[in-house]
């Protein structure tokens, strides 16, 4: 990411702290691994900002960076002056990161002395009345060469790129909802007004364009190899899997064409009676390489699902609350046919008949990715519309990496939720469906504050 940097002054403050900053914070962002603006330290007194009209310099020349940067780092080393930082920063429009620096135990007299623990509520308190939003973290006050305030960055880091990700894009969704799940009904009208455009192709065309695409054709060569380094196909009648080749290309094509972000997909049960293939291990490999793709049109999943793979750059996956697991509580086997990303199972998929087709309606179901999800630390989320508003939570848990029978067919992990039974009870009231988006690590902090302070969700609370 590229941070604008931001340092503020105030004329009875002890200046000469702000050269100290400028130094400070570059070197913090850089060894962080991000990119970073700053106004030459001439084009004002210390290269900082006090006045009003020191204001409106930095305004324009952030004016003239627009684009290049995603978000801005607020350094306070002293208490600065609020108004023109709020002369300066009220046009950003990218998310603000607030960092005032702390003072040291014998370095209290007024050569020294910063005062900025309290000064950053003077700033806050200004941002507030403006209605600009801004980012705070723990500790109050942090040096920018300290653990804490790395921590503070990866995780503004993280709130960027979702920020940035979400605040306008395409969702791609191939087909219908499927009759029998009104469970994940959406509005676009409402989605759109959050900068999620919602692009609809009828399955029609995707089994036409199927149907018309030769065996022999390069990109479907090309993709049966992709596809047999990626799960294990040794099972695979070559018709199918050319089939599953054909149809992943396609969808290639439906990305590419009309540059979708994210995509969900009618899997279920056009493809098996029609083309004799169920398209699991497709969804499984999309994700992997990074293109978030929901499965049964569950496009509120595809969006919490994107918002995790931008803050965490790593796959996610759309699962069912499925079942229990034995007599805790806490424990829950959450479970997909196989659309799971290889990077987040515990060993390499094996693509079979879906067991579910197979049973009425032998041969129709070569597709589905097995397998078990592997042990990590996840955070859980999901969305709904109602009423023009888009209402969404996020909580974290782990996947334990514990046993399931051998016999549990598809693809499926036990997860671990502190006070588990009081959050299904929550989601049930909530109006929430029977899926939910999971992704790595605990990003709980980080969606909960893009979601709300610069998105503009409607966070539902799962945890009170």
């Amino acid at each position: 990411m590229k941070f604008a940097l931001f340092f503020g002054n105030r004329g009875f403050m002890p200046a000469e702290l702000i050269e100290g900053a400028r130094e400070d914070m570059v070197k913090a962002v850089v060894d962080a691994g991000h990119e970073y603006l700053i106004m030459d330290k001439d084009a004002t007194r210390y290269g900082a900002v006090e006045t009003r009209e020191e204001g409106r310099l930095y305004a324009e020349w952030l004016a003239s960076h627009k684009g290049e940067y995603d978000g801005v780092i607020l350094c306070m080393p002293i208490f600065i002056d609020e108004n023109g930082a709020v002369t300066a920063l009220q046009d950003a429009g990218v998310p603000i990161l607030m960092q005032a620096y702390p003072d040291e135990i014998g370095k209290m007299d007024f050569k020294h002395r910063r005062d900025a623990f309290c000064g950053k509520f003077s700033v806050t308190d200004v941002f507030y009345q403006y209605k600009i939003p801004f980012t705070v973290m723990k500790p109050h006050v942090v040096h920018p060469l300290s653990d804490a305030f790395r921590k503070n960055l990866d995780d503004f880091a993280k709130i960027c790129r979702v920020v940035k990700g979400m605040k306008r894009f395409n969702l791609g969704c191939i087909g219908a909802r499927t009759t029998a799940f009104k469970t994940v009904r959406f509005d676009e009208m409402t989605l759109q007004r959050y900068g999620i455009n919602v692009e609809s192709f009828d399955l029609s065309e995707l089994i036409f364009k199927v149907q018309n695409k030769k065996d022999d054709e390069v990109a479907v060569l090309n993709k049966i190899k992709v596809l047999e380094n990626y799960a294990d196909f040794s099972n695979v009648p070559q018709k199918n899997k050319n089939t599953l080749a054909k149809i992943s290309v396609v969808i290639d094509e439906y990305i590419d064409e009309y540059k979708l972000d994210a995509v969900t997909l009618r899997c279920w049960n056009e493809m098996e009676t029609i083309l004799r293939v169920c398209p699991c291990v497709l969804i499984s490999e999309l994700n992997d390489r990074g293109i978030v793709c929901s499965c049964e049109i569950d496009l509120c999943s595809a969006i919490a699902m994107r918002a995790m793979n931008l803050a965490s750059e790593k796959p996610t996956a759309c699962l069912d609350w499925n079942n229990n697991y034995g007599d805790d509580e806490n424990k829950v086997i959450l479970f997909h046919c196989g659309p799971v990303a290889q990077s987040l199972m515990a060993d390499k998929g094996v693509v079979t008949e879906h067991k579910m087709f197979a049973k009425g309606d032998p041969g129709s179901g070569w597709g589905s990715n097995e397998g078990r999800i592997a042990k990590f630390d996840m955070t859980y989320s999901n969305c709904f519309t109602e009423n023009g508003k888009l209402y969404i939570y996020a909580s974290k848990g782990e996947f334990t990496g514990e046993p399931i029978e051998k016999e549990f067919f598809g693809c499926g992990g036990v997860a671990r939720i502190d006070d588990l039974q009081s959050k299904l009870l929550k989601l049930a009231k909530g109006g929430f469906k029977h899926h939910t988006a999971v992704g790595v690590g605990d990003m709980k902090y980080v969606l909960e504050e893009a979601f709300t302070t610069y998105l503009g969700y409607e966070l539902v609370d799962i945890e009170k």
